[in-house]
């Protein structure tokens, strides 16, 4: 199926909401990993998000020349036409950019989403994040506000962090642990008091309960998801809405345990990002290829090696179906699977 149209992206998160599960977003960065996204979705019956950070687009439009906007828009472009061969709908997101990346990174999307939507189009992206985790939530807030109405302009969604997720991803870096990790209701009462809960365009907001970018043993990372369930009373209370009025997405979440991903998912969670392990499962993958196939993808000792062994599209499949499989398995843990618009 084609990528989203907004209104099936909307459509998607209102069903994740309505079913109690949640749609695994996963980074991409090549073609490759984009393939083995869309097969794991594909094996799983379920739709997903392919989203790509900073780091990642820079990659995409090649690695000595870093031109983000570019590579996003290459990848977004790629998704869009390979996307068609499958029987899932997936969704295409920016995620984690700072200040610093606005002005290359998610203002450029935006402008060129703006003038396909002024030619009768779709926006490329159907989301985008904003992460201003890094300045005051002053000036967080104030920036999402300035974006937001763009954004519904094109019928495109804003992810907000409201809080700081520790460790790094791409550049963007928070250590220690701190009162910051732990998002409070006074925190997002001011985000809701600045852009609604919809009439000013949709957003989502990545609520920190001690999440933690990066790869962790269960029990080494100090989640307390039950914080967000008291995040949604508050501002229900406070508001007059609803039981769970806001759409959250789970950052950092390498090393949950399945309880708290269903904790978390029953508390309003909507999007996982996945990142840290799909990289692995993509990596060890080929680490077990090239180390089995050693004297084929080497020439020993003056030998020819095996063509089909170094061939990169032969450990590029066990690549892709090694991240594959990872994928299929969040769809499990986070209930998308089976759950598929198409099905």
């Amino acid at each position: 199926m084609p990528v989203a149209t907004p209104d099936q992206y909307a459509e998607m998160l209102d069903r994740a909401k309505a079913g109690g599960f949640a749609y695994p977003a996963i980074n991409v960065s090549s073609s490759q990993s984009i393939n083995a996204v869309l097969q794991g979705l594909a094996e799983a019956g379920s739709d997903g998000i392919l989203q790509v950070t900073t780091g990642g687009a820079d990659y995409f439009a090649g690695h000595t020349v870093k031109a983000r906007a570019t590579g996003a828009l290459a990848m977004a472009k790629f998704a869009t036409e390979v996307a068609k061969n499958y029987p899932i709908t997936v969704a295409l997101h920016t995620d984690h950019c700072p200040k610093p990346a606005l002005e290359d990174f998610v203002l450029p999307l935006l402008a060129a989403s703006e003038e396909q939507v002024k030619a009768g189009g779709e926006p490329i992206f159907q989301s985008h994040m904003w992460d201003g985790s890094a300045v005051p939530l002053g000036e967080n807030i104030e920036i999402a506000k300035e974006l937001l109405p763009r954004l519904k302009n094109i019928n495109a969604i804003l992810e907000v962090e409201i809080g700081v997720v520790g460790g790094e991803e791409d550049g963007v870096k928070h250590e220690g642990t701190n009162d910051a990790l732990y998002t409070t209701t006074g925190d997002v009462t001011q985000v809701v008091e600045a852009l609604g809960l919809g009439d000013q365009g949709r957003w989502i907001a990545a609520l920190t309960f001690g999440n933690v970018h990066g790869v962790y043993k269960p029990g080494n990372v100090k989640l307390k998801p039950e914080l967000l369930g008291e995040i949604q009373e508050g501002i229900a209370a406070k508001f007059g809405t609803s039981a769970k009025p806001l759409d959250l997405v789970f950052h950092g979440g390498s090393g949950s345990t399945e309880e708290e991903i269903a904790l978390a998912v029953a508390n309003g969670v909507i999007k996982m990002n996945i990142d840290t392990d799909t990289q692995y499962a993509f990596t060890r993958s080929v680490a077990g290829f090239m180390f089995s196939n050693y004297d084929g993808v080497l020439k020993v000792d003056g030998e020819v090696g095996n063509k089909k062994a170094y061939d990169p599209r032969a450990w590029g499949k066990v690549a892709e179906s090694a991240m594959a499989a990872r994928v299929v398995e969040a769809t499990q843990q986070l209930g998308s699977a089976g759950k598929s618009l198409g099905a």
